[in-house]
C-alpha cells in the first residue's frame, strides 16, 4: 500500500461543487459518465464521507443507471478495515468511473489513507478511469485540502482549517459550496498563508476538469471562483496570534462560467475559443 502520490494520472480528474443537478439535464453527471474509457460504462460510487450512505447511493445509482451505467458499484467503505478489504479493492479495479460523494472530507482522509483502497484508486486512475468527486469528495482532491472555517468571519489567523488531501491535484487548493455558503474569506485567508496555492471556489451545480496539470475547464450551470493570491503585495499574517484579523491586498478574483478555462502557471483565464484551441482534441459536445 501506499503508492507514490505524485505519479501523473492519466485520467479525467473532476471536481464538483456540490448539489449537483441528478434530474432533468443532470449536465455534470452526464459529462462524468461521458468520460468512461470503456462502453461498459461501471460506476463505482463511494459514500465514505457521507453519514447517510443508503439514501446518498440511491439517488446516485438512480441517475447513473439513467445516464447509461452498466454496472454500479455500491462501495461501502465505514471503517479503515474495510478499506483493506479485498472485496472492496476488486469492485474499485472494475470500475470505469470511480465517484466520491459528499460528506465529510476528514472522514474521507482518514479511512482511505494509506489503504489498498486508495491505492486502486489510483490504479485506476492512472490507467484511465475517471475520477470524480462532489463536496468533500472534490474538497479531498489536493494535496493541502481545507476541512473547516466559518464563511462569515474567516479572516483571521488560524480560522481555516487545513490538512493534508489525497494529493490528486497539486499547486490548488479547493473549496466548495463556495457561492451559497459565502465561503470567499476562506480562501482569502488561505491565500495569505498559501500565495503560491491557486484558490479553486467551486459553486454549486459547477465543476472544472483538470485537462492536464496545467489547465482546468470550468462547466456546468453554476460558477466557479478563482483566487489568485500570488500576486499579493501586503499581509500581516505572520505577525499575528492566531484569532487576530488578517489583511490582505492585491488579491485577484475571476468569475468564471461554462466554457471557460483556467491556466495554473500564467494565471490567465482562458476563453472558450482559446480553451478550445489549446487543446484541439477534446471532446466539447456535452448534452
Amino acid at each position: 500500500m501506499n503508492e507514490q502520490l505524485h505519479t501523473r494520472a492519466t485520467g479525467p480528474l473532476i471536481a464538483i461543487g456540490g448539489a449537483e443537478d441528478k434530474t432533468s439535464g443532470a449536465v455534470i453527471l452526464n459529462r462524468v459518465v461521458s468520460k468512461a474509457p470503456s462502453k461498459r460504462k461501471s460506476v463505482g460510487v463511494i459514500t465514505t464521507a457521507s453519514s447517510i450512505p443508503d439514501e446518498v447511493f440511491d439517488g446516485y445509482r438512480t441517475i447513473f443507471e439513467r445516464l447509461g451505467a452498466t454496472v454500479i458499484h455500491d462501495i461501502r467503505i465505514r471503517e479503515r478495515a474495510e478499506a483493506d478489504d479485498p472485496e472492496n479493492v476488486r469492485r474499485i479495479e472494475d470500475c470505469d468511473v470511480i465517484f466520491l460523494s459528499g460528506g465529510d472530507q476528514m472522514r474521507l482522509t482518514n479511512i482511505l489513507g494509506a489503504s489498498d483502497a486508495l491505492d486502486a484508486i489510483r490504479r485506476r486512475h492512472r490507467e484511465g478511469a475517471v475520477l470524480a468527486g462532489t463536496s468533500a469528495g472534490a474538497a479531498c482532491m489536493s494535496s493541502t485540502m481545507v476541512y473547516g472555517g466559518p464563511a462569515d468571519d474567516a479572516l483571521r489567523k488560524g480560522a481555516v482549517k487545513m490538512s493534508a488531501g489525497l494529493g490528486f491535484a497539486d499547486g490548488v487548493i479547493i473549496d466548495t459550496h463556495f457561492l451559497e455558503r459565502g465561503r470567499f474569506s476562506r480562501l482569502m485567508e488561505v491565500g495569505a498563508t498559501n500565495p503560491e496555492h491557486l484558490g479553486i471556489g467551486l459553486g454549486e451545480d459547477a465543476a472544472v476538469e483538470f485537462l492536464d496539470d496545467d489547465t482546468i475547464e470550468v462547466f456546468g450551470p453554476g460558477h466557479v471562483v478563482i483566487v489568485d493570491s500570488s500576486g499579493i503585495t501586503r499581509s500581516n499574517v505572520f505577525e499575528l496570534y492566531d484569532g487576530e484579523a488578517v489583511t490582505v491586498h492585491n488579491v485577484v478574483m475571476h468569475a468564471l462560467i461554462d466554457g471557460y478555462g483556467f491556466r495554473i502557471s500564467m494565471r490567465r483565464v482562458l476563453s472558450p475559443g482559446e480553451l478550445k484551441s489549446s487543446n484541439p482534441e477534446r471532446d466539447i459536445a456535452y448534452t
